[in-house]
């Protein structure tokens, strides 16, 4: 059995397991759903990435339906405008992943749109690269309920990363990215079971289902500690990244954010 065959498979069982477990109604596993994977066409084996993109999208489609109609988090799916899946290139080489969408990605349905997104954004083209080259996802699908009326976000519970995991898993199993990056703490405890300080762990390599995973400050971070310095270190972990990669670096790029000479 081929790689893809293998990935489309565990999927298809991940999902039949769920929905015998727990339902239809609770993990949105309905049987459209899995006929709808199980039509999504396996590629023969050494198929350029490029090649399989318009499989992967339909394997993402029958993984997001399923999403939509999750309610294992009751009070997640009573307080949620709508879910917040994932964006991008399904055969993108390079993943982001943070913890949670917020009040603006729970509004629009599309991950990092708001002040933090638009600094991931400029971040990704800075790199050389576009949205539309990378994928971006989170752990949790739903924004984190909060108090009526309150304002901000707040962090996901552990129980609720773990219900929402396995659909973050899938997700990477279909795209295979050749690298994986963690965006803040939350996401890193989650993917890898660390707890070291954010500073300690940015920069360094770690793994996520035999996939590279690279970790360093989110973006809201650097809103709340917008020094240069700060930022430095952010470009230095995107040009691991990118050395990873593959990606060209300029002398120019290299200099981002250095003191002036």
């Amino acid at each position: 059995m081929s790689n893809i065959q293998e990935t489309t498979a565990l999927l298809e069982l991940s999902l039949r397991t769920r929905r015998d477990l727990l339902g239809a109604k609770r993990t949105g596993v309905t049987r459209t759903t899995l006929q709808k994977l199980g039509k999504a066409k396996l590629a023969p084996p050494g198929t350029p990435r490029a090649a399989t993109s318009g499989d992967d999208a339909a394997k993402l489609a029958a993984l997001n339906d399923a999403v939509v109609a999750c309610r294992r988090c009751e009070h997640l799916a009573a307080s949620r405008t709508q879910t917040v899946f994932g964006a991008g290139n399904p055969n993108a080489e390079l993943m982001f992943v943070g913890e949670a969408p917020g009040e603006d990605e729970d509004r629009q349905g599309t991950p990092f749109v708001g002040r933090a997104g638009e600094l991931l954004t400029r971040i990704i083209g800075a790199m050389g690269l576009s949205r539309e080259d990378v994928y971006i996802a989170n752990v949790l699908k739903c924004r984190p309920d909060m108090p009526k009326g309150a304002p901000g976000n707040r962090t996901p519970t552990p129980q609720e990363m773990q219900q929402c995991l396995p659909y973050l898993r899938e997700q990477i199993a279909i795209i295979r990215p050749r690298v994986l990056v963690a965006l803040g703490k939350t996401a890193m405890t989650v993917l890898t079971g660390a707890d070291e300080p954010m500073g300690a762990m940015r920069g360094r390599w770690f793994s996520f289902e035999s996939i590279p995973l690279l970790a360093t400050y989110h973006p809201s971070y650097l809103l709340r500690n917008g020094s240069n310095t700060e930022k430095r270190k952010v470009w230095e972990d995107m040009m691991i990244a990118m050395e990873k990669l593959g990606l060209p670096i300029s002398e120019k790029q290299r200099g981002f954010f250095l003191p002036a000479k």
